[in-house]
């Protein structure tokens, strides 16, 4: 028999199936009782799942990444479907089809990986160019690029998804660079190219992501800014020629400035115009991929909003539909 995957689940329906666990928190209710929320997750999606008047000892008997056949009721809860477990029991990863939970681009990786060589290998500048040519070179780097999310949960949060990011960036990047000729065309695709790059080292894992001790030490932006500074070395072995001094500096600040405010974590603000255009690029992309994907995934046909989303602070608007209930207050 089929697994019940994530994507099927109705509401009101009983559930006995296993997923991975993406996330584990043991809270206290207002009473002072407590209780488990955890997010399930399988290749089509993930739902939240609570066991009320849990016990400290259930809420360590699994962690995330782990494994569990969860057996409980599915149900809408404020416009969002959700899980109630009444038990559960860890499952030996031996014993599932990984296939199942993993979440992977939509989108073909090989052809990604082709518009990607094609913007990069008819960049005109030189230097740029021999640049590129040093990472596509790279095996290891490669398998990564195409291997890797772009982030652990709020976009593009898959297998493929920051190959998938950077050449949706490229595709936008090219569109708008004839509309200001004073922008560096070249210098700006590079800098979409390598903006992310550092992700290769700071994210782990395959069925659920995660920050490895690189990640955590020391993050995807100085990781990216060594992995430039390891490949700028090899430049002259093809171009005969000193990679150029303001090239480097100017390809370093659009690694460092492109989260683009200090709020959200950028040692420096932008401050060239490649730098900013790389900012608000990736800021489109990404919140674009967030809206269109809460829109999509959201299954609750009676309403015209989607629950609302803690990370961006607001609910999406998905059209009026016969018989859609409005916002509370």
């Amino acid at each position: 028999m089929s697994r019940r995957a994530v994507q099927l689940l109705t509401d009101g329906e009983n559930i006995e199936e296993i997923y991975v666990v993406a996330e584990k928190q043991l809270r206290t209710n207002r009473q002072g009782g407590l209780y488990l929320q955890v997010q399930l997750r399988d290749r089509t999606g993930s739902v939240v799942a609570r066991l009320w008047n849990a016990t400290e000892a259930q809420g360590d008997a699994f962690a995330e990444g782990d494994f569990i056949r969860v057996r409980g009721k599915a149900q809408l809860f404020q416009g969002a479907l959700q899980l109630i477990f009444t038990s559960f029991d860890r499952v030996d990863p031996s014993r599932v089809a990984i296939e199942e939970f993993v979440t992977r681009s939509d989108q073909d990786i090989q052809k990604l990986y082709d518009r990607l060589r094609a913007y990069l290998l008819k960049l005109g500048d030189l230097h740029l160019r021999a640049l590129a040519e040093c990472f596509l070179m790279d095996d290891a780097f490669v398998r990564g690029l195409r291997q890797s999310p772009a982030g652990i949960r709020n976009h593009h949060a898959y297998v493929g998804g920051l190959l998938e990011h950077v050449v949706t960036m490229l595709d936008i990047a090219d569109r708008i660079a004839p509309l200001y000729p004073n922008l560096n065309r070249d210098m700006l695709l590079m800098g979409v190219f390598l903006h992310d790059i550092g992700k290769i080292h700071e994210l782990t894992g395959l069925a659920v992501f995660g920050y490895s001790d690189e990640g955590q030490l020391v993050g995807h932006i100085d990781i990216g800014v060594e992995l430039l500074m390891e490949k700028v070395a090899k430049v002259p072995d093809l171009t005969g020629e000193p990679f150029p001094r303001e090239h480097l500096l100017r390809l370093k600040h659009l690694i460092v400035s492109h989260h683009g405010t200090y709020e959200f974590g950028s040692p420096r603000l932008p401050m060239t115009p490649e730098a900013i255009a790389l900012h608000y690029i990736d800021n489109l992309d990404a919140k674009l991929h967030t809206f269109l994907r809460d829109i999509r995934d959201d299954r609750n046909a009676t309403s015209a909003w989607t629950p609302y989303n803690q990370s961006m602070q607001r609910r999406l608007f998905k059209g009026i539909r016969e018989g859609s209930e409005p916002v509370a207050d």
